[in-house]
């Protein structure tokens, strides 16, 4: 390893460090500003200690990140109001998140009543009908109410085998998760009148506009809930597939289909490169890179969305410019970037965290797994599937149990034979979606394809969840098993690894 890897890693590791402990512990500027002197004079006693000065200057940076990014907290004046009548005027600033029963809104702006002047953000939730859009400037009237951390209880019991009434999982901190996006309050069924439209940021409405056109040409197409599945895997849409049927997504381990992931928008990224391969080199760059972007936007730019599209860039410019991609420094790059952007995602944002795991172990887990799966044919690339959905399985799996408390002991086989059609799914989704826009009778055909498609998933999604014990409670799984299972990892890892392992494809 060359030094300057040495000190890419030794920044990111510092920084990640700095940002983990000011997570949990409220250790003040002034240990932070000590850590910048104790750096400063380690590398002036000793050059030679220049690489343990490079980590403590960045544990400081990024406590400082943390301090400045805590510093966006509640305004104080407002807590004096929870609990009671407030009136509020502010604009949606993120596209509406719709659910079976109710629609949520993050509201940005100022209050009316009783208190002048304090800009913040209120999370509501209200009724589905009249029907909100992203830019409405809207009055709302409600009670005023910090969010409270809580219980989950994610899958109906009778799906669960040892999951009872008593069964306790572990409490998510929904306040500091809520929090990391800069909400602290958040009202429920208030009265809400619509003062104005088109208020927000023209190019993400222009964007917001085509998804929803999008989506109404899919639902003239096929029936729910196939389109609502489909609408989720295409352009990441936040449309409910009802209760029910969440809980079986849940139980056979394949929620994370259901909305957009890393794994759909790299197939995206390579059609977009496929689709511009006619163009130079440098308008092929510059196109497909535009593209991913406001890919990016449209669909809401999540923490694995904003991950994946990151890391998209950077194969752009490796292949653009002829570098070699090495993908394990751009997914630390990738990382540090959204750190430095919002450094609370680290420690509560568990899609985040699920995103970079499930990364590290396609990185790692796969080239140890492939030489032992050549008995898989790699037409219609069903080896690749197969290698990357055991290596993401195995490598979320500690964190799943840790987090949520329920393992499904039908995940690996319904993911490998759901995710080898999900491709395809997408193709002719997405084809027939934008032929509709030309003629509808275009896209009829590739519909017919995607519904088939759509029909085989939700079949297998729930069969296996109506299978006998196809998940498991488990009443504890502590964070050392965790930690350990993770070094065996480790071990394995740096055991068997591969000297000059070959990038990934994307």
């Amino acid at each position: 390893m060359s030094r300057a890897d040495n000190i890419f890693y030794c920044v990111v590791a510092g920084f990640v460090v700095g940002i983990l402990v000011r997570s949990f512990v409220s250790v003040g500027e002034s240990f932070a500003a000590f850590l910048l002197l104790l750096a400063g004079v380690l590398f002036l006693v000793n050059r030679k200690t220049a690489l343990v000065s490079v980590f403590f200057l960045c544990v400081a940076l990024g406590m400082f990140r943390y301090d400045l990014a805590d510093r966006k907290g509640p305004q104080t004046a407002l807590d004096a109001f929870v609990g009671q009548m407030v009136t509020l005027e502010g604009l949606v600033v993120i596209e509406p998140d719709l659910r079976e029963r109710v629609v949520r809104l993050v509201i940005q702006g100022l209050t009316l009543e009783p208190l002048q002047g304090q800009s913040f953000k209120v999370l509501v939730t209200t009724a589905t009908e009249p029907k909100y859009a992203y830019g409405d400037r809207v009055s709302v009237l409600g009670v005023l109410e910090r969010p409270e951390n809580f219980t989950p209880t994610p899958i109906r019991n009778e799906l669960v085998w040892g999951f009872t009434d008593e069964t306790t999982l572990r409490e998510v901190n929904y306040r500091q998760y809520l929090a990391k996006d800069g909400i602290y309050y958040e009202m429920f069924l208030p009265s809400i009148e619509v003062l104005a439209r088109g208020e927000g940021n023209p190019l993400v409405a222009a964007l917001f506009a085509f998804k929803h056109a999008f989506i109404s040409r899919l639902n003239a197409l096929i029936p729910e809930p196939h389109a609502a599945l489909l609408a989720g895997l295409v352009v990441g849409a936040k449309q409910s597939l009802g209760e029910k049927l969440l809980d079986d997504f849940r139980t056979v381990g394949v929620i994370h289909i259901v909305v957009l992931s890393g794994f759909n928008i790299t197939i995206i990224a390579r059609f977009i490169e496929w689709a511009l391969s006619a163009l130079s080199r440098n308008r092929r760059l510059i196109l497909a890179a535009c593209c991913i972007i406001l890919f990016a936007m449209m669909v809401g730019a999540s923490a694995t969305v904003v991950r994946a599209t990151v890391m998209a860039l950077i194969v752009l410019l490796a292949r653009g410019t002829g570098r070699v991609y090495a993908v394990t420094r751009a997914l630390l790059i990738a990382g540090a970037l959204m750190l430095v952007h919002n450094p609370q995602i680290l420690v509560f944002d568990t899609s985040f965290q699920l995103s970079f795991l499930a990364t590290v172990g396609l990185i790692y887990l796969s080239p140890l797994l492939e030489p032992r799966v050549r008995f898989i044919t790699e037409r219609w690339g069903l080896r690749e599937i197969v290698v990357a959905t055991v290596a993401t399985q195995l490598f979320v799996l500690p964190f799943l149990l840790y987090k949520t408390g329920i393992l499904s002991l039908v995940s690996l086989p319904v993911n490998l034979l759901i995710l080898a059609a999900v491709p395809a799914t997408m193709l002719f989704g997405f084809l027939s979606g934008i032929l509709s826009f030309a003629w509808s009778v275009l896209a009829l055909p590739f519909a017919w394809i995607a519904y088939a498609l759509l029909a085989y998933e939700l079949a297998v999604v729930e069969w296996f969840a109506r299978l006998p014990f196809a998940a498991v409670a488990l009443t504890s799984f502590p964070f050392w098993l965790v930690a350990l299972w993770y070094a065996g990892y480790g071990v394995v890892i740096m055991r068997f690894k591969n000297p000059s392992p070959k990038p990934l494809p994307l």
